[in-house]
């Protein structure tokens, strides 16, 4: 588990090892940083009003997972999104730096997650899920999905990784549904559908996923689940 703690947010040790059987914690350490960032939101909406306690509460999940996630969905925009090759697109997403497309994906999903965060009354068990949600999606997919480069930093990763931790996203529906009815199950089962449609843009461009891509899911998995939540039901 300190593995996965290290390798999704920044309150694990330095320096952990990448291996397969870190992906079995995956779902866990979403679920806990989930429910780490629901009692801030909670906390912060009764000190400030809707909208300071809203981007206080994304600033917190930047700072606790190091914008790991954040720099993966710039790097997986600039590479899936423009007209060029599959090899171009893996050399583009390897670059240090972010382009226009890069840029415009994160200051709209940014945006998205602030304004949706301040158009609802906090709820903790609805982030638990679908921080939880994103995290399972994204360990199951070493087992389903071919590894598009010949080896990268994610390749350590590969043998070995459960399929299981995808059935995890059922206990996110569940909790979702506690936390906020039926339009939090809705909300959860949207965001997962916004993150297998990047792993299929992924597939479909690059002939698989990549370090980055997983990261662009997490993120795009809670943007879609936040925006949904918040609708006028």
């Amino acid at each position: 588990m300190r593995d996965a703690l290290s390798l999704l947010t920044t309150l694990g040790r330095r320096g952990g090892r990448l291996h397969a059987g870190a992906f079995a914690w995956f779902p866990l350490v979403g679920a806990a940083l989930g429910l780490l960032l629901g009692s801030w939101w909670w906390i912060a909406e009764r000190a400030w009003p809707r909208p300071v306690a809203a981007a206080l509460v994304v600033v917190a999940d930047l700072a606790l997972t190091g914008m790991l996630h954040v720099d993966g969905l710039a790097d997986t925009a600039d590479g899936l999104l423009p007209h060029a090759s599959p090899e171009r697109r893996l050399e583009i997403m390897r670059a240090p730096d972010v382009g226009a497309f890069g840029i415009a994906t994160v200051a709209i999903v940014l945006l998205l997650q602030v304004t949706a965060f301040a158009s609802r009354a906090p709820s903790i068990l609805l982030v638990v899920a679908l921080w939880g949600a994103a995290r399972a999606l994204v360990a199951s997919v070493p087992a389903t999905m071919h590894y598009a480069r010949e080896r990268g930093i994610a390749s350590p990763l590969l043998d070995g990784a459960p399929r299981w931790p995808v059935a995890t996203v059922v206990v996110a529906f569940a909790l979702g549904l506690a936390g906020a009815g039926v339009a939090g199950t809705v909300a959860v089962a949207a965001g997962v559908l916004g993150g297998v449609a990047v792993l299929f843009l992924a597939q479909r461009r690059i002939g698989g996923f990549t370090g980055d891509v997983l990261g662009a899911t997490i993120v795009v998995t809670e943007a879609v689940g936040l925006v949904v939540a918040a609708a006028r039901w």
